[in-house]
């Protein structure tokens, strides 16, 4: 079809690419004198385990060729990582280069023993007293040739060129990650936001790490591990702020939804909204506020249903309600009877897809809960 091919036409110039095959030891070099950067709070987000990073460094010892990393060429002619983070965090912590921006270099890492490396068991790049959990005596450090073995090592380098439209990056970035055991859909979000707006990242993430908001949406800390109560927070904000017809997958909403809140960078509007919400929520009702409510008491789970109808249409509606004489008695009594509305029950009916119930909860709750 002529109009699938202008489309691939086009879409070919904004993604310009190159590649190199590059030692170890030169892109070791290159993130020394920062010509190759690695966003730090990445690092936060995420967190190989040990054993992830010994096979790692088994495959250099090994040989067995890694996949490649890609990296963004920016204007200044410096690359940016975009995807390959654990696999160069991981060596440059092993060699004690890794850098934190508030405290310097990292401490070393050191190993675990591997299936084909037994003797992996506590080695390290070289003995050293920085190394946290290992004391220097029961340290292996890599002999000299072992070292050259990981410095030669060779990894492909896929480049996207300076022309390319900068919002490829952020696709390149999710496409790269997605269906990966690394990083969840929410952590994949949180870097794309970061590479937008950092500051707008910390401000949603300020309030979505309060305990009284995790409360709120009721995390458990296996969930708070895979960013749970961040996609809660993002989908708050997105739906409070994002108009949704129903023709992106919910999920590609989010994505965008995100990506456009953090491009616009209302961090302080954002996350007064965020926090002023689910501060009313819990002094009206508690933190069970977001429980279906049924028979005189909150049962049951907190699904996505409560966050689009209640928290939504509480915090599109937060600067009228709290200018009411009691916006917390108002509040509790919206909620009580929320679950009791007839449009109520056909959302969570069975089959609904999540394009159907977004168009009908988000509305639902901004007029259910306006003064």
């Amino acid at each position: 079809m002529a109009q699938i091919s202008d489309e691939i036409a086009v879409a070919q110039r904004s993604v310009r690419t190159d590649a190199y095959q590059m030692s170890i030891g030169e892109l070791v070099s290159l993130y020394e004198e920062g010509d190759l950067i690695i966003d730090p709070e990445f690092q936060r987000l995420f967190r190989w385990e040990p054993g992830q990073k010994s096979k790692l460094i088994e495959s250099l010892l090994l040989g067995i060729p890694l996949p490649s990393i890609f990296v963004f060429e920016k204007e200044d002619g410096k690359w940016e990582l975009v995807d390959g983070l654990q696999r160069l965090s991981t060596i440059l912590e092993f060699m004690g280069k890794l850098r934190d921006p508030d405290r310097g270099l990292l401490p070393p890492s050191f190993l675990e023993s591997t299936r084909y490396l037994p003797a992996l068991h506590n080695a390290v790049w070289e003995r050293s007293d920085l190394v946290v959990g290992l004391p220097a005596e029961q340290q292996m450090p890599l002999e000299r040739t072992e070292q050259l073995a990981i410095r030669r090592a060779r990894i492909g380098v896929e480049i996207l060129k300076r022309p390319s439209d900068e919002a490829t990056k952020f696709d390149l970035f999710q496409r790269l990650n997605s269906g990966g055991t690394v990083a969840n859909a929410q952590e994949i979000r949180n870097s794309i936001v970061l590479m937008v707006d950092a500051d707008y990242f910390r401000a949603v993430r300020e309030v979505a790490e309060l305990p009284l908001f995790k409360r709120m949406v009721g995390v458990s800390e296996e969930q708070e591990q895979k960013q749970r109560h961040l996609e809660l927070a993002m989908r708050f904000l997105v739906h409070s702020y994002i108009p949704y017809d129903g023709r992106l997958d919910v999920e590609e909403y989010i994505d965008e939804g995100a990506i456009e809140l953090a491009r616009v960078g209302e961090s302080q509007r954002d996350a007064g909204v965020l926090r002023k919400t689910f501060e009313l929520l819990s002094e009206a009702v508690g933190e069970d506020a977001l429980r279906r409510y049924d028979n005189g008491r909150h049962v049951g789970r907190i699904g996505l249903v409560a966050i689009e109808g209640i928290a939504v249409g509480v915090g599109k509606n937060i600067d009228a309600i709290l200018a009411l004489p009691d916006p917390a008695g108002f509040v509790k009594d919206r909620v009580r009877s929320f679950w009791q509305q007839p449009d109520v029950a056909t959302f969570t009916s069975p089959g609904m897809r999540g394009t159907t119930r977004v168009q009908r909860t988000v509305p639902f709750g901004a007029s259910w809960f306006a003064p």
